[in-house]
Formats: structure tokens, C-alpha cells, sequence
């Protein structure tokens, strides 16, 4: 019975003059380590990324909307009638200001700045449509609501209104 040597010969001698067949095969190890911290990263960033501000938002099934370059200006809404805007808490008395000011910001731009409006499902609607009114008044007509998905994702579905007509 005879073995087989690593060159595939038959017992032939080692060492100098013997050669080695290339390997055929694809070590995917290497593979396999990038692409477990790569998941590790975004499963540590995913959460990090939404908004700070715990709102309940309603579901729909509007389908999601392309961002822009332009980072939009996140105005929430919680439970307990509290206004934000990104992360810091605002009064209700200083809202047309705050939004006055976003809007002379970007005054000399083409389009105005897009406001991701964020409130929580059991808000009255009445107060919802203040908020929006305000909005509005300072110029700032890119509104875009956010929701949750149907199935209750956490994936965000947003609908942009344009003032009175709808924006694609």
C-alpha cells in the first residue's frame, strides 16, 4: 500500500526539489473575521443613530423618503408636551424664534430646510397642527412626518408636505 506525500507524488524524497501543486482553494477566513466585526460596528452604531428623544410615533404605511445632503432639523414632540428640537428642550414661548432663526439660515438657498417632525401618537392633533402652523409661518414648508412602519419596524417612514402641495 502506498501513501501519498504533500507534492501528490509517491513517497519521492523531501525536502529541496520537490515541488508543491499551487492551492485551489480561497481561504475565507480572513473574509469571515471583516465581515463579523463589520456586523459587530453597525449593530453597536445602529442605535446610536436615531434620535435621542423617546417618542411613541404612530404607524403607517407611506413609503420612505430619500434623504438630502443637508442634515434636516429633527422637531419632536413627546407625551408629555414637550418640544425639542434635535435634542435640547425648547418652551413653547421661544419655538417662533428658534424657527425663525432656522429659516434665516438657510435664506439664501433654493430650497428651505427640511423639518423631520416627530410627535407622539396620542398627542391631540390640534397641538400637532400648531406646531406645524408655526412652521409654516416662520417658511420652513419642507415638513416631513415621521412614523413608524406598518408591522411596527422601526424603520422610518416619512410623508413631506410642501405647504399646501405635496414635494417628491
Amino acid at each position: 500500500m502506498g501513501m501519498t506525500g504533500p507534492a501528490g507524488g509517491t513517497g519521492g524524497r523531501r525536502g529541496r526539489g520537490t515541488r508543491r501543486a499551487p492551492m485551489s482553494e480561497i481561504n475565507v477566513t480572513p473574509l469571515v473575521d471583516v465581515m463579523l466585526v463589520l456586523l459587530i460596528i453597525f449593530m453597536i452604531t445602529a442605535p446610536l443613530l436615531a434620535s435621542a428623544v423617546p417618542i411613541d410615533l404612530p404607524e403607517s404605511r407611506a413609503k420612505p423618503v430619500e434623504t438630502e445632503d443637508q442634515e434636516p432639523v429633527q422637531l419632536s414632540i413627546n407625551g408629555d408636551d414637550t418640544l425639542f428640537i434635535g435634542e435640547e428642550v425648547v418652551p413653547e414661548a421661544e419655538l417662533p424664534a428658534r424657527l425663525d432663526a432656522i429659516a434665516r439660515e438657510n435664506q439664501g438657498q433654493d430650497r428651505p430646510r427640511q423639518i423631520m417632525l416627530r410627535a407622539d401618537k396620542g398627542l391631540d392633533y390640534g397641538r400637532v397642527m400648531r406646531v406645524m402652523g408655526e412652521l409654516n409661518r416662520a417658511g420652513l414648508t419642507r415638513i416631513s412626518l415621521v412614523t413608524t412602519g406598518a408591522a411596527g419596524e422601526s424603520s422610518t417612514a416619512t410623508a413631506v408636505t410642501d405647504g399646501s402641495e405635496t414635494a417628491p
